[in-house]
Formats: C-alpha cells, sequence, structure tokens
C-alpha cells in the first residue's frame, strides 16, 4: 500500500512537471524572437516603396527617398533646393555656371557634364539612386537608363502652371515633401490670382521678345514664354506669332507697327555670354516712336528666370512678382 501510494505521488509530480514545461516553451516562437510581423512589414515596404512614373519615353520605376540624385534640369534642381531636398550629388552645368540663387543654398554637387551632354563615365562614378533629365539632355535618355532610373520632367510652356504643379507634386511624393510642396504652391496660385486680376482690370496687351546679341524674336500664346499671356493675363498685341522653341524672327520695326503697351525683355545674351545688352539692342530710334517706351514699360526680365530655370518654384515666384510689379 506504501508502494501504490509513492507511485501516485510521483506519477502526479511528473505530470505538474511537464504541464509547466509545455506551458513555459509555448510563450516563445520557434524562432526564439518576439513577433511583431506587422511593424516589420510596414518598415520594410516603407524603404523599399517605389513609384511607376509615366512620360514622355515610357515608363521609369522611381525609388522613393533616394538618397543620391543626378539632375540635368536647372528648373527641377530650384524644386529639389526650395523644398530642401538633401539628395542632390551630380548636376549638368549650364554653360554660364550655375545661377547665384541656387549657388547659395550651399549644395555640394559634382559636375555630370553639362545640361545638354551629360557626362556617362561622371554619372556612372556617382552611382545615383535616380537621374532626372528634361529636353536639353533628351538624346541621352537611354544611354542614362542604364546606368540607373531616369525620370523625364520637362514643363509644357502651353499649360505651364499645370505642368509645374504636377512636376512639383511628383517631386514631393518622391522624397517625402508633401506639406512643404502644398505650402509653396499655394503661395503661387494666390500670387497669381492677384497678378491676374491687376491683367485683367488694366486690359494689359503686351509683346515679349527675346534678345541674342543683336537679334530679336518674339513668343506668342502657346510658346516657350506664352505663361505671360495665358496664363498670368497679359492680352498679345499679336495672336498670330510662330509657336517656335526660337520663336518667330522679327525686326525694330515689326515692334514699331505693333506698338504694345508692354513690352517684355528677355536677354539670352546675359546668359550666354554676349557682346551687347539687351537694352543696348533694343532701345533703339525705331522702339523709342512705342507707347511702351514713352511710358516707361519696357521689362527687363530675369533672364535666370525666364530662360534657365523656368519650371521651379522660386523662378515662378519671381516670374510673376516681376510681371505684377511692372503692371503695377
Amino acid at each position: 500500500m506504501k508502494k501504490s501510494l509513492l507511485f501516485v505521488l510521483m506519477t502526479g509530480l511528473l505530470a505538474l512537471f511537464i504541464a509547466a514545461c509545455s506551458s513555459e516553451t509555448s510563450t516563445e516562437p520557434e524562432n526564439g524572437t518576439q513577433e511583431e510581423p506587422a511593424a516589420e512589414a510596414e518598415t520594410v515596404n516603407e524603404e523599399d516603396a517605389e513609384i511607376t512614373v509615366t512620360h514622355q519615353f515610357g515608363e521609369t520605376v522611381v525609388p522613393k527617398n533616394p538618397e543620391s540624385v543626378v539632375v540635368f534640369d536647372l528648373g527641377v534642381l530650384d524644386v529639389l533646393e526650395t523644398l530642401e531636398v538633401d539628395a542632390v550629388t551630380g548636376i549638368g552645368e549650364p554653360s554660364g555656371g550655375l545661377p547665384e540663387y541656387l549657388a547659395a543654398f550651399g549644395g555640394e554637387y559634382e559636375g555630370a557634364g553639362t545640361l545638354h551632354e551629360p557626362d556617362f563615365e561622371k554619372v556612372y562614378d556617382l552611382q545615383p539612386d535616380l537621374i532626372i533629365i528634361s529636353g536639353r539632355a533628351q538624346e541621352a535618355y537611354d544611354e542614362l537608363s542604364e546606368i540607373a532610373p531616369t525620370l523625364f520632367m520637362a514643363v509644357d510652356t502651353a499649360n505651364y502652371i499645370e505642368s509645374m504643379t504636377d512636376n512639383v507634386t511628383l517631386l514631393a511624393e518622391i522624397f517625402g515633401k508633401e506639406a512643404e510642396a502644398e505650402e509653396e504652391l499655394a503661395q503661387i496660385s494666390e500670387s497669381l490670382d492677384s497678378l491676374q486680376e491687376e491683367a485683367s482690370t488694366n486690359d494689359t496687351e503686351g509683346l515679349i521678345i527675346l534678345a541674342n546679341d543683336g537679334s530679336i524674336s518674339a513668343y506668342g500664346p502657346g510658346s516657350r514664354f506664352g505663361i505671360l499671356h495665358n496664363e498670368f493675363g497679359v492680352k498679345a498685341v499679336d495672336e498670330n506669332i510662330e509657336v517656335s522653341n526660337h520663336g518667330q524672327n522679327i525686326s525694330f520695326e515689326y515692334i514699331a507697327e505693333k506698338n504694345p503697351e508692354y513690352l517684355f525683355v528677355v536677354d539670352r545674351g546675359a546668359i550666354v555670354g554676349g557682346e551687347s545688352s539687351a537694352q543696348q539692342t533694343i532701345e533703339n530710334e525705331v522702339v523709342k516712336t512705342t507707347q511702351a517706351y514713352e511710358s516707361g514699360n519696357i521689362i527687363y526680365l530675369d533672364p535666370v528666370y525666364w530662360y534657365i530655370t523656368s519650371g521651379g518654384l522660386t523662378s515662378t515666384v519671381g516670374m510673376i512678382d516681376e510681371v505684377s510689379a511692372a503692371l503695377q
């Protein structure tokens, strides 16, 4: 009877020991780590997030928050600098050097060729996560795409504000700067509304020309500088100007014949190192007969904003401010 009682006690203790061991091992996963699958999966997805962008040359899968970006468009560089994106490692340099207002941001860029001709070897050495180009470097798209994902981002001059807004919104999404972009675009929209109201109230009529070291060409609605008419609201003195990237060649007599109330001038020579200034070219005896000259309404626009960095946030603000100041 004592043996039976001892057997029962030992059996009970063994059962309790097995149960305790079973309970202890069930608190850990099989790999011996605490399980947090949802949080880890979310973090991995954020790090590996990509955006598929459709553009002129097809589709490009763009990584979010790329750490190294090479840029061949100064309007895009303007946007990235304004949004304080610290990822630009290389740029295509303009012939006249980097505009002062962009250089002032203190970015430590390396030259990667010019805006028109990328240095493919240099771009390869920079090992970028993303390359951004526009029309000036479009011939190099295929070769650049072999180095890294390459995004074509040009501004549609016939729909400047809409196109610029789309580009800024996309860049903000890529670099996680949505709030900053929204604030910048809201300010532009407000300034634009005021300019349009000013131009409409005064029924302003004008002409915009490009001066290039002694020669001049005119631009109308839907052209490279058509934003003056299409979005800013200044009526075109001539609705039939040929739409061309280089403008329509004109004479000084043409300006006198059209006799614009406002004459807006973009000085290309100031950008590329011309021998004569736009003012020397424009303010001759023929043009001095126009009401624009007589009223002091020949406006020399900032060629950097209008010719080099168009499509940027800072440049667009500058363009609006210049025309708004002229009309007031």
